[in-house]
Parts: C-alpha cells; sequence; structure tokens
C-alpha cells in the first residue's frame, strides 16, 4: 500500500513540475522540484543508504584513527571505539553522521540548478557528495581527537559543538563554489556581465543564464 502511495505522490509531482515548466514558473518549478526529490531521498532512499554511507564515513575516518591509533573504526558496524585517559568510549556513525541529510539536500538543489547543463550536473554531483563525505570524516576525526586527548567529558563540546562548525563551514564552502559563484558569474544585465569573454571596454558580453 505504501508503494502505491509513493508512486501516485511521485507522479503528481512531476505532473505539478510539468505544468510549471509549461507556465514558465521557473522559481516555483524550483523550488518544487528540490523540496520533492528531498523527500523521495528520505523517504524511500534513506532507509538503504545509511548503513552503507555510515560505514563508508567509518572506514575513511578510520585511516587518520590508524595512522595515528587515536581510536580504531569498525567499518562494518559504523562503529568507532575511542580510549582517553578518563577511559573508553564507543561512537556510533547513525542517519545524522553518516551525511545522508546533507548529501539529499545538495544533490536535490543541484538537479534542478539549471545554471549547470546535465553532463554538469551529473559531474558536479559526484564531485560534492566525494566532498561531503570527506568532509564529514574529517569531522569525525577532529571530534574523536579530542575525546582522546580531552577525554569522555567533551563529547558533547566535541560533537555538537566544534564537529558541527568544522562540517559546515566547509559545507558553505561547497555551495558558495557549486551554486553562488557559477550564478553570479553568469548573471547578465543588459550589456553587463560578469563573465565577459572581452575585457575591453564596450566588448564585454555575459553568458545568458540556461
Amino acid at each position: 500500500m505504501i508503494y502505491i502511495i509513493a508512486a501516485a505522490a511521485i507522479a503528481l509531482w512531476l505532473w505539478l513540475l510539468h505544468v510549471l515548466h509549461k507556465a514558465g514558473l521557473r522559481f516555483w518549478r524550483y523550488l518544487l522540484g528540490a523540496c520533492g526529490l528531498f523527500l523521495i531521498f528520505m523517504i524511500l532512499i534513506r532507509p538503504w543508504a545509511v548503513l552503507p554511507l555510515a560505514r563508508l564515513v567509518a572506514a575513511v575516518a578510520g585511516i587518520f584513527g590508524k595512522v595515528t591509533e587515536y581510536y580504531q573504526a569498525y567499518f562494518r558496524y559504523g562503529v568507532i571505539f575511542i580510549d582517553s585517559f578518563q577511559g573508553s568510549i564507543t561512537v556510533n556513525i547513525d542517519m545524522e553522521c553518516s551525511g545522508i541529510i546533507e548529501i539529499a539536500a545538495f544533490l536535490s538543489l543541484l538537479t534542478f540548478y539549471q545554471v549547470y547543463n546535465v553532463p554538469e550536473r551529473i559531474y558536479v554531483g559526484i564531485i560534492g557528495t566525494l566532498y561531503t563525505l570527506l568532509s564529514n570524516a574529517l569531522r569525525i576525526s577532529v571530534i574523536c581527537t579530542m575525546i582522546h586527548f580531552l577525554g569522555t567529558d567533551y563529547y558533547y563540546i566535541a560533537h555538537t559543538v566544534v564537529g558541527r562548525i568544522i562540517f559546515y563551514v566547509l559545507q558553505v564552502i561547497l555551495y558558495f563554489f557549486v551554486f553562488t559563484k557559477p550564478h553570479v558569474l553568469k548573471m547578465k544585465t543588459g550589456d553587463f556581465g560578469y563573465n565577459k569573454k572581452d575585457d575591453r571596454p564596450g566588448l564585454g558580453k555575459g553568458v545568458e543564464e540556461s
């Protein structure tokens, strides 16, 4: 029954996207498209993707732990074991730590971002997904290293404050280079554009927005 409801909802979503495209309502099509695709990711794909992503993040973060011997990663279970002077603690890579939410949001926004053509969106999507996974692994490594040196009492600060600041700063950098900068470069007002083919006065022309 749930699959029938999901199929009907997706069909309605696709039909609305078609209607908005025909009407030329780009903003509303982008908003509906990105939000709808994010819900599809979270409802249909998330249950299947969380564990593989958790294992991958644990495996990548475990490389640093293996080299430094600050912590041990059991990537098959998505678990990291940290030893400190205050005792040991086990960190479980759950849905939040797997990066599935951030990856789903990034791919949803990118899929309907018309500044790029389809091949460019595929390429940027792959690079952005890998970047997010590496950023998340770096966040986990920093959290585990802080706990190793400062003790288990610093778990909350390391996880909730320091780790999130590092991760979201890296995400802001990603969004700037993927969304903000290309959009600004392809903006055009009259004969003025930021992305000019010729720097000589009067000859500069911007690139039409796709």
